[in-house]
């Protein structure tokens, strides 16, 4: 045997039998410290074996999306849905062949009523659309799709890049999110939409109150084009915004004046609002300080409470309506929330929209405020949907994150976010580049409103917004179609 093999085969010899005693003695260790515990009955009873059972609980969700769940299976958003939108962020064909996988059939199915003349192509013409006509400086853009609140802390600093300079190439608005306005949303120079949470991160004095003069250093900026105050979200109606302190760096504790390393758990609600009254007085001078067009984030749950600001408003005159209500639906999205408010909190916006937007005309609000759709909507089809049912404009923020590249790891409070996304930790974000992925939103906005507007021709219609609820027919428990107008006449 040549002396160079027999060495190769010492080596591979005493290797095995090295790492034959190092898994002895670490099941040896497992098997002590698993009968010493009494944390974990499996454990303490199965040693050893009984750590399987964990690791398979915490592999099973990976196991379920890749290996066992269908296309159209899988929650909050089934492979169809992501790969719809991965496709169309890298502007890829998006085309499909032989059939749909889709179930009409199903009850509460909807599907597009098609015209037996289509519009051509030619003859599509999106107007723009006005709001807050009555601030100093109305806003005016023609982009029915937008990019939902995510704030800096909730999401990394190459992500907020990637999507400010994907909205300035679209053309479309970026909503900053409650945790402040940075360097990182303004370098890019698109459409901003600033939002105050109860907490007023970015626009707070020392006692958390507003600061007229950081409010205005704010509206300053010529990026900054609305403002919006978050009620409440659909993930965690009745509970403030929550960043773990894992994601407390040092630069966004100075930017929400709080302190590193310490949770930022913002109020269930604002402290000077407590009723429609003071809710429009607030409006008022939020609007008054910035000169923006000032609106409202809102889950709906009681719509006696809708009801009775509309009354006040038109007891007080309509300037002093907010200039748009973002409607979130109850299964909205989020970095961190309890699950008792994710699963069972607020209605949905499959509801609560086509609602919202009948009181608008029985008040003959409509005109004044304009609406915005929020809340896992995020396909052609759900953004054709909103608009048929009465918005002027849709928001997504989980669409935009696929468009970063996100897989749905359910990791966004861990920050261990395995692409970057939603993550400061500085190894997992080079991962994503924000030249890009900005590319990649910039694609998935402008193939978004190529395809709704293809929607649109086909309903023979030729502006999207033009899109009503006759044109849409809902499958019932019984299997027959129905018109929608006969589920919310209008």
């Amino acid at each position: 045997m040549p002396e160079s093999l027999r060495i190769v085969l010492e080596f591979l010899v005493y290797g095995f039998v090295l790492l034959l005693a190092a898994l002895s003695l670490s099941i040896l260790v497992f098997y002590i410290q698993d009968r010493l515990q009494t944390k974990h009955a499996v454990r303490h009873n199965f040693p050893v074996i009984g750590r399987l059972r964990y690791l398979f609980e915490s592999f099973g969700e990976f196991f379920r999306q890749y290996f066992i769940a269908l296309d159209r299976e899988e929650m909050p958003f089934n492979r169809a849905q992501r790969s719809w939108v991965y496709r169309a962020a890298k502007n890829l064909d998006n085309t499909a062949a032989f059939g749909s996988t889709v179930d009409l059939r199903l009850p509460g199915t909807i599907y597009f009523t098609n015209s037996l003349y289509p519009l051509l192509d030619a003859e599509t013409s999106v107007a723009p659309i006005t709001i807050g006509p009555l601030a100093a400086k109305p806003y005016t853009t023609a982009s029915f799709f937008h990019i939902s609140a995510m704030s800096y802390g909730a999401i990394s600093v190459p992500a907020i890049q990637a999507l400010a300079n994907g909205a300035r190439q679209a053309n479309i608005w970026l909503n900053t999110g409650e945790g402040g306005l940075t360097e990182y949303h303004l370098a890019a120079n698109c459409d901003l939409i600033f939002q105050i949470g109860t907490a007023k991160f970015g626009v707070r004095d020392s006692q958390g109150q507003l600061s007229e003069k950081r409010l205005r250093k704010v509206a300053s900026h010529a990026s900054v084009k609305m403002i919006e105050i978050k009620l409440s979200q659909g993930a965690k109606p009745g509970k403030g915004g929550i960043l773990p302190s894992e994601k407390v760096t040092e630069e966004i504790a100075a930017i929400r004046g709080i302190e590193v390393g310490q949770s930022a758990i913002s109020p269930n609600r604002f402290s000077e609002i407590s009723s429609s009254d003071e809710l429009l007085d607030f409006i008022e001078r939020v609007r008054t300080i910035s000169g923006r067009p000032t609106g409202i984030k809102v889950c709906i749950g009681n719509y006696q409470e809708i009801e009775q600001l509309f009354t006040a408003i038109l007891n007080r005159g309509e300037s002093c309506a907010p200039d748009f209500i973002t409607i979130d639906s109850g299964d909205g999205g989020t970095g961190a929330a309890p699950l008792s408010l994710i699963d069972n909190m607020g209605a949905p916006i499959e509801e609560s929209l086509p609602l919202v937007v009948d009181l608008l005309n029985r008040f003959k609000l409509r005109d004044r405020i304009k609406v915005i759709a929020s809340g896992k909507l995020l396909n052609p089809v759900d953004i054709a949907w909103a608009l048929s049912a009465g918005a002027d404009f849709v928001n997504s923020a989980r669409g935009f994150m696929f468009s970063l590249g996100c897989i749905q790891a359910m990791r966004c409070n861990k920050n261990t976010c395995p692409t970057g996304i939603t993550t400061h930790d500085k190894r997992l974000q080079t991962g994503l580049d924000p030249i890009d992925k900005a590319s990649r939103v910039g694609h998935y906005a402008l193939n978004m409103h190529k395809e709704v507007n293809i929607i649109a021709r086909s309903c023979g219609v030729s502006d999207p917004r033009l899109l009503k609820r006759e044109h849409m027919r809902f499958i019932t428990d019984n299997g027959m179609a129905v018109n929608y107008t006969e589920l919310y006449p209008g």
